[in-house]
């Protein structure tokens, strides 16, 4: 279990670097204090409250790939299960404070991965949840990710989330 990375899998590095060339700026691992819970989004753009979250399709039962473990079952069944009830709590937290989640699987084209962010970062509807990135919405709510600024003044120079194009880019 050492060598399990909870941050930096290659899937959300390919991820953040594609993010990164397009111009998008954002905080990694960034820890968000809400009431009555913490999560660390793999990425998030705190001004336009975005949270994403690339998931593992093992860790999280991803229901394409997911599997039932055969070895040890009794202690990664309920491993398992949690892990997905903690994602539900967390997207649920997130989308009551406000923020747009956004979960893609491992296995999910990197190229879509990055539209279904834009999406969001851009306000679309349909990016709501994953839907673009599975077809599997998770966080359903409608909130409201284009407002404002953020509590914590954001990550970067810009205020912790551009867009090319978008005016909040310094460069």
């Amino acid at each position: 279990m050492r060598a399990i990375r909870r941050t930096n899998t290659k899937p959300e590095i390919a991820l953040r670097s594609a993010l990164h060339r397009q111009g998008y700026r954002f905080r990694k691992d960034h820890r968000i204090d809400l009431e009555g819970a913490r999560v660390r989004p793999d990425i998030a753009f705190t001004a336009r409250r975005v949270a994403v979250f690339v998931d593992g399709c093992f860790w999280h039962v991803c229901p394409e790939h997911g599997r039932d473990p055969t070895v040890n079952e009794w202690y990664w069944a309920p491993k398992l299960r949690r892990n997905v009830e903690r994602d539900r709590a967390a997207d649920a937290a997130l989308t009551a404070a406000g923020w747009r989640v956004i979960r893609i699987w491992e296995h999910v084209p990197l190229a879509d991965a990055v539209a279904a962010v834009a999406a969001a970062l851009r306000g679309d509807s349909s990016a709501d949840g994953d839907s673009s990135a599975d077809g599997d919405s998770s966080a359903d709510g409608d909130s409201s990710a284009d407002g404002g600024g953020s509590a914590d003044g954001g990550g970067s120079a810009d205020g912790g989330g551009s867009a090319p194009g978008g005016g909040d880019s310094t460069a």
